[in-house]
């Protein structure tokens, strides 16, 4: 264990704090995917077989959706909650653990220097890597559904909210309905 991950070993939860930062949407940007591709190579490089899937999601991921200009990368590794096999890789690259969650899943995310990067790590079978995916994928395939949240962004990103996660659990109710009728059709 490296003393850069001893050092986090017992922080858990939003490390660092909630930080208040402006909710700006910007309009659909091609060149996101490509941000996302250099990411990708960087973290399957970092850490090679232990990636078992690289996967863009949230808004950036979906052609002709207004986004926060972050980039979301959903990373899944075997055990999330293993962190050796993972973190001290992924720090040396620059990336910036940010959240530690065991009682959610072993979700971990980092982001990078600049916050325009956020990785989120959960284990092989995790619940929430189907909802990204099929959440990302409703979206690409209903563009009326797309706008309709690219509304409620908007909406929402006019508010004061004190910390992202805030603004986040906004629009919840509309993530969970369009979770709800995706599963509907596939069931």
């Amino acid at each position: 264990m490296t003393d850069q991950n001893a050092k986090h070993e017992w922080e858990t939860g939003l490390i660092g704090g909630p930080e208040k930062r402006d909710i700006t949407q910007a309009p659909y940007n091609p060149h996101w995917a490509e941000i996302f591709a250099s990411h990708r190579q960087v973290i399957a490089t970092s850490i090679g077989r232990v990636a078992r899937r690289i996967e863009h999601i949230g808004s950036t991921a979906v052609p002709g959706l207004a986004a926060k200009p972050i980039i979301d990368i959903l990373l899944v590794v075997r055990d999330s909650g293993d962190e050796d096999v993972y973190l001290p890789a992924l720090l040396a690259c620059g990336y910036i653990l940010r959240v530690r969650e065991p009682d959610f899943q072993e979700h971990r995310m980092l982001r990078t220097m600049e916050k325009d990067v956020h990785i989120h790590v959960f284990s092989e079978g995790s619940p929430e890597i189907d909802r990204y995916l099929v959440f990302r994928d409703w979206l690409r395939d209903h563009p009326s559904e797309r706008d309709a949240y690219a509304n409620l962004k908007q909406d929402l990103a006019k508010q004061d909210w004190d910390d992202m996660n805030a603004y986040a659990d906004a629009k919840t109710g509309f993530i969970e309905a369009i979770l709800k009728k995706a599963r509907s059709i596939d069931a």
